[in-house]
C-alpha cells in the first residue's frame, strides 16, 4: 500500500508542475505580469536550478558548453517567435484550449515516473507538452510574450524535470500543491475545487483502488512461459 501511495504522489507532482504552467499563462493571457519580468524571473530561476542539480560536481568547462546550447536555443526561439505567434490564427481559441487540454494530458500519461512501463515516453510527452505550449503562445497578445512562453515551457517541462526527480520529497509536493491553490484561489474557485478534487482522486482513491484489486490477481502459469533450466548436483 505504501508504495501505491508513494507512486501516485509522483503523478500529483506533475499534475502540479502542468497546473503551474498553465497559471503562469493565465496571467501572461491578462497580462497581469510583463514578458521581460516573466523573462528575467525564469532564467534566474534555471541559473539557481542548473547549480542546485550541479552541486558540487560542476565544472566550468561543462558550465560554459551549456551556457552556448542554452543561447543558441533561445535565440532560435526569439528569431520563430513570430512566426509560431501566428501558427494558429486560422483557429478558434476554444479549439486551441480543447487542444491544449488533451495534449497535457498526453503529457501526463506518457510521463517518466520513474517507472519502468511499456507507454511510458519521455519523446511523446515531452513532445506533447511543447506542442500544447506553441498553442497557448498563439493565443498571447505579441510575439514577445509567445517567446517567454515557450521559455518558460522548456524550464518546466524539459529541464524541470531533472531537478525535480534530484530534490523530490513530500515537502517539495506539498510546497507545490499550496503554491497551486495560492494562484488558483484568486482565478476561480471552480478551477481550484477542480484541482485539488483531482488529486484526492490521484493520492486517495487511485491507490485504494489498486491495493483492493490485488486481491483478485492470478498468475497463470502453462507451457508458453519461458523455460527455465534447473542444475541438478550430481552425488
Amino acid at each position: 500500500p505504501q508504495e501505491a501511495f508513494a507512486g501516485a504522489t509522483r503523478l500529483s507532482q506533475q499534475i502540479s508542475v502542468v497546473t503551474a504552467f498553465l497559471i503562469v499563462f493565465h496571467h501572461l493571457y491578462l497580462e497581469r505580469i510583463g514578458a521581460k519580468v516573466l523573462f528575467c524571473q525564469s532564467a534566474i530561476g534555471t541559473i539557481v536550478g542548473y547549480f542546485i542539480y550541479a552541486g558540487r560536481d560542476i565544472q566550468l568547462a561543462k558550465f560554459v558548453e551549456d551556457s552556448k546550447t542554452a543561447f543558441a536555443v533561445l535565440v532560435f526561439g526569439f528569431i520563430f517567435s513570430p512566426l509560431l505567434h501566428t501558427l494558429t490564427n486560422s483557429i478558434s481559441t476554444d479549439t486551441i484550449f480543447s487542444m491544449t487540454f488533451f495534449v497535457l494530458v498526453l503529457h501526463l500519461i506518457f510521463f517518466d515516473y520513474g517507472v519502468s512501463a511499456a507507454f511510458v515516453s519521455k519523446a511523446i510527452s515531452l513532445n506533447a507538452a511543447i506542442f500544447g505550449s506553441i498553442c497557448l503562445a498563439s493565443r498571447l497578445s505579441s510575439s514577445l510574450h509567445a517567446f517567454v512562453l515557450l521559455e518558460v515551457a522548456a524550464v518546466f517541462f524539459a529541464l524541470g524535470p531533472f531537478l525535480v526527480r534530484k530534490l523530490y520529497s513530500v515537502q517539495l509536493l506539498v510546497l507545490s500543491i499550496v503554491v497551486c491553490c495560492y494562484f488558483l484561489q484568486s482565478i476561480s474557485p471552480i478551477i481550484l475545487y477542480t484541482y485539488i478534487s483531482t488529486l484526492a482522486f490521484v493520492n486517495l482513491f487511485c491507490p485504494w483502488l489498486f491495493v483492493r484489486f490485488q486481491t483478485y490477481k492470478n498468475n497463470i502459469n502453462g507451457p508458453w512461459d519461458e523455460a527455465v533450466v534447473v542444475e541438478e548436483s550430481t552425488p
